[in-house]
C-alpha cells in the first residue's frame, strides 16, 4: 500500500469495540471509532442472519463516513432452542444489552434439560464495506460448546459465564469463556477466529482496490 488506510470499526458497544480493536492492532491500518467521525446513523438490525445485520451496518457506516468500514454481528445459537436466541441475542430478555436478563431467560428456557442436550455455538459475522458502500468482504467465525445450568467465571460479557467451550484439541477446552483471560478467549472465540481471518485477508482486499 502506498498510504495507510483508515478503517472505521462501526460499533457503539464499548466492550465489543475494545475486543475488536485489540485484535486489529497489528493490522497495517489506522483504526477509527464512531466517535472519531462524529457518530454514525442508527441502524435497525432487522435482518434474519448475523451476516445480514453485519453487512447492513458496514454499508451504512461506509456511506456515512466515506471510509472503509468494518461491522460485526454476533450472538449465541442453542440447538435445543432451534437456534435461539440467534440474532436476538443482545435483546433476548427484553432491553438491549441487559446481560443479566438475557442469561436468566436462557437458563429458564433450558431448565431441566440434561447437559448433553445443551449444545450451542457462538457466531460472529464480519462485513467490510468500501468507502462507496459496496461490500468487499464477509467472514464468519464460530465456537462450539454447551450451556451450563449456572454461571461461572468473572469476565461477565454477554453469555460468556454460561458457555462451556468443548472443542477438542485446545488447551482452553472444558473451560467457560468467562473463566478465560482475554488473550486466551481470543485464541478460540468466534470473534477471535473471524478477526484473524479478516486480518489475513484484508491486505489483499486493499491491494486489489488500490490496483483497480
Amino acid at each position: 500500500m502506498t498510504r495507510r488506510v483508515k478503517l472505521l470499526v462501526a460499533s457503539s458497544n464499548a466492550k465489543k469495540l475494545r475486543e475488536l480493536t485489540a485484535q486489529l492492532l497489528h493490522v497495517d491500518v489506522t483504526l477509527v471509532t464512531p466517535s472519531d467521525v462524529g457518530g454514525l446513523p442508527e441502524v435497525v438490525e432487522d435482518q434474519s442472519t448475523f451476516r445480514g445485520n453485519a453487512a447492513k451496518k458496514a454499508v451504512s457506516a461506509a456511506r456515512a463516513s466515506g471510509l472503509w468500514s468494518l461491522a460485526d454481528d454476533s450472538g449465541l445459537e442453542v440447538e435445543a432452542l432451534n437456534g435461539a436466541p440467534g440474532v436476538l441475542s443482545a435483546r433476548f430478555g427484553g432491553a438491549h444489552g441487559d446481560d443479566t436478563a438475557n442469561n436468566a431467560l436462557l437458563l429458564e428456557k433450558l431448565r431441566g434439560l440434561p447437559f448433553s442436550q445443551r449444545n450451542a455455538r457462538f457466531v460472529c459475522a464480519l462485513a467490510l464495506a468500501r468507502p462507496d458502500g459496496s461490500l468487499a468482504l464477509e467472514i464468519e467465525g464460530t465456537a462450539h460448546g454447551r450451556i451450563l445450568d449456572a454461571p461461572r467465571g468473572t469476565h461477565d460479557f454477554g453469555y460468556d459465564p454460561l458457555f462451556l467451550f468443548i472443542e477438542k484439541g485446545y488447551a482452553e477446552t472444558d473451560r467457560v469463556f468467562a473463566e478465560m483471560e482475554p488473550h486466551e478467549k481470543a485464541r478460540v472465540s468466534h470473534r477471535g477466529r473471524a478477526l484473524r481471518e479478516f486480518a489475513e485477508r484484508l491486505p489483499g482486499v486493499l491491494a486489489r482496490s488500490s490496483a483497480g
